[in-house]
């Protein structure tokens, strides 16, 4: 392992410990757009998920543009780590048992575990038109902790 992986792997460790961050889109005016989500990091894949709505700035943003940025911070926010990402969307959830809702229930138990209702978590997920935003890690920078 060279010492930038090394670099690499202390700055997504931080993006592992917290499920919390700040989801950087572009705005149609070119403007950053910052939204603060909750997002559970899978390092096998190399990727970040977040659920979010169909309906909200940050989704029109990464359909029109996919680059973001993810920003987490340590509780002290000495440490911190900021990704740039490709997005990639799921389907938006239109049925409760179709593929977008089997993958937002996966990311709501690797966040806060087991839902006490899974149907209405699931019809829920349908009313509010969610989706997975997917984000391929390409590049993390930032203050690793000591």
């Amino acid at each position: 392992m060279t010492s930038s992986d090394a670099r690499q792997d202390a700055l997504l460790k931080l993006v592992s410990e917290y499920d919390g961050g700040v989801l950087v889109t572009l705005g149609r005016e070119g403007r950053p757009q910052l939204s603060n989500v909750n997002h559970h990091y899978y390092p096998d894949e190399g990727v970040i998920r977040v659920s979010i709505t169909d309906d909200r700035a940050k989704t029109r943003n990464l359909r029109r543009d996919p680059r973001a940025t993810y920003h987490v911070t340590s509780d002290d926010r000495w440490a911190w780590t900021a990704v740039d990402a490709t997005a990639e969307l799921s389907e938006v959830a239109a049925d409760p048992h179709d593929p977008a809702v089997e993958e937002l229930i996966t990311l709501f138990r690797d966040v806060q575990g087991e839902h006490p209702d899974w149907d209405d978590y699931r019809a829920a997920m349908v009313r509010d038109r969610r989706l997975v935003l997917r984000l391929r890690v390409e590049r993390a920078y930032g203050q690793p902790r000591a």
